[in-house]
């Protein structure tokens, strides 16, 4: 038996705002512990129990192909350099992305058991998720497609819920409907009546069962995937499907698409199966639920980074940046970064979508983008700003190198603070080593680069009269920007 782990790294988390925005969703953030959340993932099933004969595949990823960098680059700090990433031209949700997943699986003529997880999701209990999926892969062995449910402990009314149906086994049962989120009285009756469970959004499945599927009930995203996929390239360590076949492909959810149809009422067929899943499970869908699930001092507070907290309670202060200091709060959330402060009632706390919303009709960055911006090569980060200037801290990783380039618009004084700096300016190449510093003007081709083998950091000032980060003609780019 094959197991091949997907995780879908789709997801913008906009309810984790300000920390989780649409170019650093929340499955890059370090919310629980030294991993982020698409590392913990990734790593979740290192514990799992195998026979003699069984093997477990590197992982395959379906996400944007704007993060590529980014997840390549946490992938390899956990050692993960053999993992596959599949990248969506664009968002087309869970089904499509399973589909292309089960495609690249079977290409080498494996039929592997699929284990798709989001990446964005807390599992505190990883024995017993790797003990849960053990028994999910012996029912997908026979041809089940196999979800997990997580007992309900509230009324809660922002999950969908699975009513479970014959049992199989103890904690495994047939499903005998997926139920839409609820309103306030349907959760409360589905809590008290003990049928019902939260539908955790993780499914295991034989790579030939959901093709076969997805086919049976959504032809139309079966074929325009089977195209995407016949049409890919490969570009680096990334595959690409092709963007016209998959931009033209319907979007739908796993269980919209496939489940709901194989267990509607009067016509269910009996292939889908549940397991009930106790690791401590969370979506970590909003601030409230980190608050739920993280470590409370005496207050019950979750305080996390540089944080003070006096004759405060039933609080989480998430410090990132800066010292926060607290005094006299109740039921509260704050959360500190470097560009916004979110500071909420605690059972208000669904209302940040609606701050979202605003920021962004307001079309202001802070919707979209940290001050710390992410690159292949580094970061930068934007520490100040005026009319004709900017000032930003530039770090690049050993052996990379920005774009050949220029500006039409500003010039560039560099300042390297440490390491070693290789530079490209005009005709001539040289290297700047720190405390010294360089000039580049106005119109001039040049490369930024790390020769060495420690981090490069440096300060940026940019002078002229603009300063977007569209005034950029590159010339050559290792990156295929």
């Amino acid at each position: 038996m094959r197991i091949q782990p997907v995780i879908l790294c789709g997801g913008s988390g906009t309810r984790l705002w300000p920390l989780s925005r649409q170019q650093y969703p929340k499955q890059l953030l370090r919310l629980c512990g030294e991993r982020t959340m698409l590392q913990a993932t990734a790593c979740r099933l290192s514990g799992l129990s195998l026979d003699a004969s069984d093997v477990q595949a590197p992982p395959l990823l379906v996400g944007n192909e704007e993060y590529r960098f980014i997840m390549a680059q946490q992938l390899h700090e956990v050692g993960l350099t053999d993992a596959s990433l599949i990248l969506e031209p664009c968002g087309r949700n869970t089904a499509p992305a399973l589909t292309l997943a089960a495609l690249a699986a079977r290409a080498d003529g494996h039929d592997p058991i699929l284990v798709v997880m989001p990446a964005d999701h807390v599992i505190q209990n990883e024995d017993a998720f790797c003990r849960a999926v053990t028994t999910a892969t012996a029912l997908a062995h026979d041809g089940k497609l196999v979800t997990f449910g997580i007992q309900p402990t509230a009324p809660e009314t922002g999950y969908g819920y699975i009513k479970v149906g014959t049992t199989l086994q103890e904690d495994m049962y047939l499903v005998d409907q997926f139920v839409e989120k609820p309103d306030l009285a349907k959760a409360e009756n589905y809590l008290a009546c003990g049928q019902y469970l939260w539908n955790a959004g993780i499914f295991v499945m034989k790579a030939s069962v959901w093709l076969a599927k997805i086919q049976a009930c959504r032809a139309d995203i079966s074929a325009a995937c089977l195209s995407a996929f016949d049409g890919r390239r490969q570009d680096q360590d990334f595959l690409r499907p092709d963007r016209s076949a998959f931009s033209a492909c319907p979007a739908d959810s796993i269980d919209y698409a496939v489940l709901e149809v194989l267990t509607r009422p009067g016509v269910n067929t009996g292939e889908v199966a549940v397991v009930r899943l106790d690791a401590h499970w969370s979506d970590v869908g909003a601030w409230n639920a980190l608050w739920e699930i993280g470590d409370k001092d005496d207050d019950r507070n979750v305080l996390m980074g540089d944080v003070i907290a006096i004759d405060t309670r039933n609080s989480l202060v998430f410090g990132n940046d800066r010292l926060v200091a607290c005094v006299g709060l109740d039921n509260a959330i704050v959360v500190e970064t470097p560009d916004a402060v979110l500071v909420a009632d605690k059972n208000q706390i669904q209302k940040v979508k609606d701050v979202v919303g605003r920021l962004k009709a307001h079309q202001r960055t802070e919707s979209y983008s940290h001050r710390k911006i992410f690159r292949p090569w580094g970061s930068y980060d934007s520490i100040d700003i005026g009319a004709r200037f900017q000032v930003k801290r530039i770090v690049v990783n050993p052996g990379a190198s920005l774009s050949l380039q220029m500006h039409h618009h500003r010039a560039e004084h560099w300042i390297v603070v440490s390491g070693t700096a290789k530079v490209t300016r005009g005709d001539e190449s040289f290297l700047v080593t720190e405390n010294q510093s360089t000039y580049i003007p106005l119109g001039t081709v040049h490369r930024l680069e790390n020769p060495g083998k420690l981090p490069l950091e440096m300060i940026e000032v940019q002078s002229g009269s603009y300063l977007g980060e569209d005034d950029i003609i590159r010339f050559d780019d290792q990156y295929g920007r």
